[in-house]
């Protein structure tokens, strides 16, 4: 998370180092060009960072390299705020807006003395920085303003299907029967109406609308019914060759333009009351799901679109009743205690009878939050575990570095952190300096985020 904060800090010494009071004290003290270096450096390091955290994942040198950086952007965030503190030494009074911001740059006891002092400061934070600017191009990243649908991201969101087991699904019954009457029952006004299913990754919402897609009812009740799996990157013309592949079980040509992709689409669906999932959407821009929205109104009345995803904001651009938004929940303890001993006495090594094994296995169930795919993850691991000491460790010793099992819980959840504007990521971070288990009080965690900075109210 040194990328978050590193981030952050980078953001905030472009903004300062852009004002036009420091372009004027650049020039009372000399330092114009050097405030200029630095900004350019400055933005040529941000522009990596994306890229440079998911290295880290696996590269340490590249972790290593992050911490050196945050120091650095520290240092020179508080010689900034140096040249505000000197000059606040005084007052400023009088003037228009720009003569005050600059006055509090350079009202102070000795400025001729104060300026060397600044400069040699501000040419050592440059050298600091030029060096790891050369050492990060040694790694070779790659600029960019949002995570990359790369392999590192593919590992972390698998596509998706239409197909999921009835009997695999345990406590959504409400909310299975409550997506069916919308799906089926509710009457709207417009033709093709789309259900949005909402919550943080892990809570089964690709499951659920995988469950009411292969209901019986539903396939009996519409003409047609396609899945699409959207992910990280809207690129209508690729969703809409998905659509496509899910009708017709073929890829379209990917030689064909996007005039000749609607038309296909639009011959498939249009005239059909048709069901379309798209399952996990992250797209806010209102702009890309009209134009993706108008392609797919031409079904008959009583069509439906359910759309999945973690973000609420997707949830009120593709419907704007919240009333007919499912929000989905964690699962309740019983609940949650049942799908865990389904799965961790699975295997038949440990004794779903053995009271050693239940009283542990309920206290690493209750540690889950009532998140499913949590919950299958641990339970999946200690179904391989033939001992109530195996068990035991596992809760006191392995619990807190679940991350390590490869390929699952945290590669899936971390596609929410990765999807963090940077100033909640910079919060987030912050939680790391309470200790393993403690109870965090929210009010007085927002208060200590205020106090640093990290939010202005």
């Amino acid at each position: 998370m040194a990328e978050a904060i590193a981030s952050v800090i980078a953001a905030e010494l472009i903004i300062k180092l852009s004002s036009r009071a420091l372009s004027q004290v650049g020039l009372w003290w000399n330092l114009k060009h050097d405030i200029h270096d630095l900004r350019r450096t400055v933005c040529q390091i941000k522009a990596v960072l994306l890229d440079a955290e998911e290295k880290s994942v696996t590269d340490n040198l590249v972790k290593v390299w992050l911490e050196e950086l945050k120091d650095v952007l520290y240092d020179a965030n508080d010689l900034l705020d140096d040249f505000s503190t000197e000059a606040l030494r005084k007052d400023v009074s009088g003037g228009n807006k720009l003569t005050k911001e600059v006055r509090l740059f350079f009202l102070t006891s000795n400025q001729f003395a104060y300026g060397l002092k600044m400069g040699r400061e501000m040419k050592a934070i440059k050298a600091r920085l030029a060096s790891i600017e050369r050492e990060a191009n040694t790694f070779g990243f790659i600029p960019r303003d949002r995570p990359a649908e790369t392999s590192f991201m593919t590992k972390r969101r698998q596509q998706t299907h239409s197909f999921e087991r009835e009997d695999d699904i345990i406590g959504r019954d409400d909310d299975k029967a409550a997506l069916l009457k919308l799906v089926l029952e509710f009457q709207s006004e417009e033709n093709v109406y789309v259900i949005p299913i909402v919550g943080f990754g892990g809570l089964g919402k690709t499951a659920l609308a995988q469950l009411v897609y292969n209901h019986e009812m539903v396939k009996n009740h519409f003409d047609l019914t396609m899945f699409a799996c959207v992910s990280d990157d809207f690129d209508v013309k690729v969703i809409v060759a998905n659509i496509i592949k899910s009708v017709t079980h073929q890829a379209p040509d990917q030689n064909l333009e996007m005039d000749q992709l609607q038309k296909q689409l639009r011959d498939k669906i249009d005239g059909k009351k048709y069901l379309l999932v798209l399952d996990d959407i992250w797209n806010q821009d209102p702009e890309k799901w009209s134009r993706l929205k108008k392609l797919l109104m031409g079904g008959a009345k009583g069509s439906r679109i359910i759309v999945t995803t973690r973000s609420l904001r997707v949830a009120e651009i593709t419907n704007k009743c919240q009333s007919h938004v499912l929000k989905l929940k964690g699962l309740s303890d019983d609940d949650a205690w049942s799908l865990f001993k389904k799965i961790a006495f699975e295997q038949g090594y440990a004794d779903s009878t053995n009271s050693a094994f239940v009283e542990v296995g309920k206290q690493i169930s209750e540690r889950c939050g009532g998140v499913p795919l949590a919950i299958r993850t641990i339970a999946g691991t200690l179904s391989l575990k033939k001992t109530a000491n195996e068990w035991h460790s596992f809760k006191e010793n392995e619990l807190a570095k679940i991350s390590q099992i490869e390929g699952e819980l945290l590669p899936i959840l971390k596609l929410s952190y990765d999807h963090l504007p940077s100033h909640l990521k910079h919060c987030f971070a912050y939680c790391r300096l309470y200790p393993k288990d403690y109870r965090i009080e929210v009010e007085e965690l927002v208060q200590f985020w205020i106090a640093q900075g990290f939010k202005s109210n």
